[in-house]
């Protein structure tokens, strides 16, 4: 899953990133509100991590303006201003939750999870398609209780096609919510990173759960 944050002291943005890469999240990052503002239109983010504090339009302006556009991308704001009202100002303009520096990242990915949970689309603790199933809490994978072993990015991948499971996915899409903004589409990860997922999650049983779309992408499907 794609994050954006916003954070324009480079020590906390790179720390955060980072915790944030740990848990197998792509994260784009910036530091003042045009450029966030310019991102979310054409980025499909699945959450945004949005610092009030920030150059040009500040945090609450930044959340005001994408609620307005309709916008219903969860948004965490941060501050180290911690008062009653700007708590809550930033809610009542359309923030999903406040957290106050310094914070623990590890509260942080528990609230981001948790938003992520109860947003706009469900997103269940576990998917199970057929006999593979998918702890997305521990972001640990098995089928037929057996361990997957993957890497954080090879989870990732999984996790996003397991989420769109029965439709097929472009490379373009893969591209969109599972890497960020570095990413080079004239290259062949994508095509690697699912040739080594499906071994890993298709090697040694006799049905595929993987499936190639010839000119399209690819679709994680339950056996029929």
């Amino acid at each position: 899953m794609r994050i954006l944050l916003v954070e324009d002291d480079p020590g906390i943005a790179r720390f955060v990133a980072k915790g944030l890469r740990e848990q197998a999240f792509a994260v784009d990052v910036t530091g003042n509100g045009e450029d966030a503002l310019y991102k979310s239109t054409i980025n499909d983010y699945d959450a945004i991590i949005l610092d009030v504090m920030i150059p040009g339009r500040d945090g609450f302006s930044v959340c005001r303006e994408l609620r307005a556009t309709g916008s219903v991308v969860p948004v965490i704001m941060l501050t180290a201003r911690d008062t009653v009202q700007d708590r809550i100002t930033g809610l009542d303009i359309g923030a999903d939750d406040y957290l106050t520096k310094p914070f623990a990242v590890t509260e942080l990915l528990a609230r981001l999870r948790a938003l992520m949970r109860r947003g706009h689309v469900v997103r269940p603790a576990t998917i199970q398609i057929g006999d593979l199933l998918l702890d997305t809490r521990a972001q640990r994978a098995t089928r037929a209780e057996r361990e997957l072993g993957l890497t954080g990015k090879e989870y990732a991948l999984l996790e996003y096609l397991a989420r769109e499971q029965g439709r097929v996915v472009s490379r373009a899409e893969i591209a969109e919510h599972v890497w960020d903004e570095n990413f080079d589409p004239l290259t062949n990860l994508i095509d690697v990173h699912i040739n080594r997922l499906r071994r890993k999650v298709d090697s040694g049983f006799s049905t595929r759960l993987i499936h190639t779309r010839r000119g399209a992408g690819y679709m994680l499907a339950p056996p029929d």
